[in-house]
């Protein structure tokens, strides 16, 4: 049985929250393996709209495991009126049905408190763009050895010291900043409190995936943001805490990289961006306002507008390259509909040469020109097509040139946020 990590390959937004809940329904299990609820992932489901950040997008599916994984950072407040809110929605939660690792990191109120500081402090065109939600900080407190997870809530000795450790490095920070000192009885108070709801989800998720694994289930591997959003191979520093690739998901929930049998790369038909940094393909015209307006380009977390822009081959074709992805699920084709010519970014002129890659340095980004080919668009609708055969000939023209490009397959096409307006080529699990 083949276990398939879900990773975007654009700056996010590509529509993975649809494509994992129509995957989940061949899984057994759905594990998040990085980010926070910075990520937000909206899903309809016969007509019902769920709008999920910190939850599996597995968890509106009866009958499957979430799983949050020890790559993400969360915010334990967050979590649980997020279950409440999909309750209300009719959806079973449980222990049964989602379990967190043990060794998760939490985002603390003040972890929020100093990402909104630094931002606010920071001057025109150093700021990173982020949600304000905390995740850098936390991050950095994983790192630094100074976080107080999950674990740590079950015994108030540890839980103390944990906090005292991460106050000896926030406290000068925050009178840096001119935020006052925290107070550390208070924050104790709040998450003894807390502890009370997250602990009965608490487990040692390395040790049941293993186990799954051996069993024969299939898991789904769900990550947030998007490949040129990771630590390492986005587009630095404008870019999320983590690593959003798919050789994350293995280290994200404790299992080894031979676990992971497929990798899909979500893609969308155009381009979008949330935030600060550079955008090679985006449209300031007629044509940029349209992609917005037609695809709805509004963040699910932070209600932003998107920027937007035709699809950029060679970025895609970058991230493929450092997720190994096997095969894409290309999202959001009915946007396109009615353009009467539309245009792929191919690679990049800088300072008169020809390139077919993003180069790493900041300044080479921003210069970075985009290559462009034309092809011709398409009138007819293409909105909940379900086959190859419900396409006009242009569209599938378009996708295939896109395949060539990218040098990867499509091994999907969605037409439409319904979950089942999807056209399967290759399924990902059988593969």
């Amino acid at each position: 049985m083949a276990n398939v990590v879900v990773v975007g390959a654009q700056w996010g937004d590509e529509g993975k929250g649809k494509i994992v809940d129509w995957l989940s329904s061949r899984a057994d299990v759905i594990a998040r393996f990085q980010g926070g609820h910075n990520a937000g992932h909206t899903l309809v489901v016969d007509g019902k709209v769920y709008k999920l950040h910190a939850l599996p997008s597995g968890v509106v599916r009866g009958g499957k495991l979430s799983v949050i994984g020890n790559g993400v950072v969360l915010d334990p407040w967050h979590l649980i009126k997020e279950i409440e809110t999909v309750r209300a929605q009719g959806v079973v939660i449980s222990p049964e049905t989602l379990m967190i690792a043990e060794n998760t990191p939490l985002i603390l109120p003040i972890h929020g408190e100093l990402d909104r500081a630094r931002e606010e402090a920071a001057s025109k065109g150093t700021k990173i763009g982020t949600t304000g939600r905390g995740i850098g900080p936390a991050y950095e407190d994983k790192v630094g050895r100074r976080s107080v997870r999950v674990a740590d809530l079950a015994d108030e000795a540890t839980l103390e010291s944990r906090v005292d450790r991460a106050l000896q490095h926030h406290d000068p920070l925050r009178k840096g900043l001119g935020i006052e000192a925290v107070d550390r009885d208070a924050l104790v108070a709040q998450l003894k409190e807390i502890a009370k709801e997250i602990l009965p989800y608490g487990a040692p998720v390395w040790k049941v995936l293993n186990e799954k694994r051996k069993a024969g289930k299939r898991i789904l591997f769900e990550g947030a943001q998007g490949a040129l959003l990771d630590i390492d191979f986005g587009t630095y520093p404008f870019v999320t805490s983590s690593n959003v690739i798919a050789g994350q998901a293995a280290t994200g929930v404790g299992m080894g990289p031979g676990a992971i049998n497929y990798v899909l790369g979500i893609v969308k038909a155009y381009t979008t961006r949330v935030g600060e940094g550079p955008f090679p393909t985006e449209l300031d015209d007629d044509n940029g306002q349209r992609l917005g307006e037609r695809g709805h380009e509004f963040g699910t977390t932070t209600g932003r507008k998107r920027r937007c822009g035709w699809f950029d081959a060679a970025l895609v074709r970058q991230t493929c390259a450092t997720s190994g992805i096997k095969g894409i699920c290309l999202t959001k084709l009915d946007v396109l509909d009615g353009f009467e010519t539309l245009k792929i970014c191919t690679g990049y002129e800088l300072d008169g040469k020809q390139l077919d890659y993003l180069p790493t340095a900041a300044d080479q980004q921003a210069r970075c020109k985009p290559v462009y080919e034309e092809m011709p668009g398409w009138s007819e609708s293409t909105e909940g097509a379900r086959s190859w055969n419900d396409l006009p000939a242009n569209a599938v023209k378009y996708v295939r040139r896109i395949e060539e490009l990218i040098e990867c397959p499509a091994a999907l096409v969605s037409t439409s946020p319904e979950r089942d307006d999807t056209i399967l080529v290759t399924d990902p699990f059988e593969d």
